[in-house]
Order: structure tokens, then C-alpha cells, then sequence
């Protein structure tokens, strides 16, 4: 059994490159894998290992300026939902590209799982999913509105062509930890938006929090890690990976004419060139050569971490 921890915590970190190295030895020392981002504004990420290990990560990060009380969220996983450890260096921990939010100035209201059923249930009360089409694709909250993009970075955009819809409404917004929604609630703020609400914790709190038969969430939780998808009590869900184009697909997917391993799915099929699909089959054999000598190969990594 592996502790998964989901964090973050927007913060000043004047040399972000100079906390790389004792990060990366720390995770290694402690067989602890996933990622974890370092930018000037804070630190994000998905981790997995020992609990003693996750422990120390924890103590780590509470030393590093300003983070005694980062945010993070602990759930389990059966097998080891990453291959190896990364700590990377980022221009954003979680890319918006707006240079002047700044989550740590304000962001929008806190609700509690356990309020946030009332909330969206109100008539004046217009509910947005932050996350990408492929996450929302698999669960979301009943009525919550999907902005349809691919990335978050096309949120600023869709608000400017969409803002009218939403005249004299209180916003609701969410994502899956809540990383998003710091980001997107401070720039509805400098919009202009006089009331913006956003769920404590994100998806993943409620899903732990909230009994299945009192939830408003349909489907499942897209997670950025091996798991693919969880569920009410953060169990693991069905889900299993596109591995050409990082989408999550179904048990039965498999056996529909368009998918082949690592190459092609339902989703992607017609979204690569015969010479991408070439490329990825030569990819594919070379990670079945190197399990085959019992190694793993570079990139037979599970999930990509680019919206992390």
C-alpha cells in the first residue's frame, strides 16, 4: 500500500532552483516518486511512497519559507502510481499565464464540502469546472457548467467571450485539489466579479468527506497519477490511460477497432499522422523490450504531469 499527497501552497521563494537538489534527495532517499513543481510562486504536486516517507516530505516542506501551513491531501494506492521522481522548475506551478495573478493577494470565498451542496443548489449561483475537457469528460457536479477547454490556460479567454452569461450571478468554481481555483478566483476578482466561491479542497475533499448518498458529484475524478480516476472515499476508479494521448479511457475501450497500446484511441485516433503512429509503435516495442530485460523504459511513465 502507497500514501499518495497531492499539495500545494503559493508562496515566495526567492531561489526556487536551490531547493531542487535537497527535494530530489529527500524523495529518492525515502523511495518516494511522482512530481513536484517549483516556481517562484510556490510549489505544486503528486507524490507517492512509504508513509514514513510521505511523513518526512511533509516536515520538509514546512521548513521551506512560508509554507507552515501548505495545503495537502493524503489518500492510498495499491500498486506505485509513478515510475520515478521528478522535481521540476517551473515559470508557474500551475500554468495560466497571466502574469499578474497573485492567489497570495486574495482569492474567493472558501466553502466546506459540507456546504457546498446549498450553494450550487441556489438560483443565483452559476457553478464553472475549471479542469480540462478529458477531466470533466469523466465526472463533474450535477449542473456545473464545462468551459470545453483543453488546458487551463484558456480560461481567461472563454470567461472574456462568455462573462455576459453570467450578469448578476454569484460564481462557484472547483477543480480537482483546488490548486486552479486560487488562480481563477483571484483573476475573477481583478475582473471585476464581486462574489466568487470556490470548493475548500477541491473535488478530492469532498469525494473523502461527502457520504455518496448525499454527494452532487456525477462520475468519476480524473487524478493526475497512475490511478486514473477515484471515486466517493477516494477509491479507485475504472479508469485506465490512453497512453498516445493522455486521456482517460474506459476497460471496454480497449476492445473498440480504433484503439491500439500506446499508439491510438476512439479519442485521438484521427488527431495523429501515420508517421506520429509509427513513431509511437516504435516507442511501444521499445518498452516492451526493456520490461522484457526486466528495466523500464524512459518513457513508460504512466500519466503526464504538464497540467499538474
Amino acid at each position: 500500500m502507497f500514501t499518495v499527497c497531492a499539495l500545494y501552497h503559493f508562496t515566495r521563494f526567492d531561489d526556487p532552483a536551490a531547493l531542487r537538489g535537497p527535494l530530489l534527495t529527500l524523495c529518492r532517499d525515502q523511495a518516494i516518486t511522482g512530481t513536484l513543481l517549483l516556481a517562484k510562486e510556490g510549489i505544486n504536486g503528486t507524490v507517492a511512497g512509504p508513509k514514513a516517507g510521505i511523513d518526512a516530505l511533509i516536515a520538509h516542506i514546512r521548513a521551506l519559507p512560508g509554507c507552515t501551513d501548505f495545503e495537502y491531501k493524503l489518500s492510498t494506492a495499491e500498486q506505485r502510481p509513478f515510475a520515478r521522481m521528478k522535481v521540476r522548475l517551473k515559470k508557474e506551478i500551475v500554468t495560466m499565464g497571466q502574469p499578474d495573478v497573485d492567489p497570495r493577494a486574495t482569492v474567493g470565498h472558501y466553502v466546506d464540502p459540507k456546504d457546498w451542496n446549498d450553494l450550487i443548489r441556489s438560483p443565483d449561483v452559476a457553478v464553472i469546472d475549471t479542469r480540462n475537457d478529458y477531466e470533466i469528460a469523466i465526472g463533474t457536479f450535477e449542473g456545473a457548467i464545462d468551459p470545453h477547454t483543453a488546458t487551463f490556460r484558456e480560461f481567461p479567454d472563454w470567461w472574456e467571450k462568455n462573462k455576459d452569461r453570467f450578469h448578476n450571478k454569484r460564481i462557484a468554481m472547483f477543480c480537482t485539489g483546488g490548486i486552479r481555483c486560487e488562480k481563477s478566483t483571484n483573476w475573477l476578482i481583478q475582473q471585476g466579479v464581486d462574489e466568487v466561491f470556490h470548493l475548500k479542497g477541491g473535488i478530492l475533499k469532498y469525494l473523502e468527506e461527502m457520504p455518496k448518498e448525499d454527494s452532487t458529484w456525477q462520475g468519476e475524478c480524473f487524478v493526475f497519477d497512475g490511478r486514473v480516476s477515484v471515486g466517493h472515499g477516494l477509491e479507485e476508479g475504472p479508469h485506465l490511460l490512453c497512453h498516445a494521448c493522455r486521456r482517460p479511457i474506459l476497460p471496454h475501450d480497449r476492445d473498440h477497432a480504433d484503439y491500439e497500446h500506446g499508439v491510438s484511441c476512439h479519442q485521438c485516433i484521427t488527431e495523429t499522422s501515420d508517421e506520429d503512429k509509427a513513431r509511437f509503435r516504435e516507442r511501444q516495442k521499445q518498452i516492451a523490450l526493456a520490461a522484457e530485460r526486466g528495466e523500464r523504459h524512459l518513457h513508460a511513465d504512466v500519466i503526464d504531469d504538464a497540467e499538474m
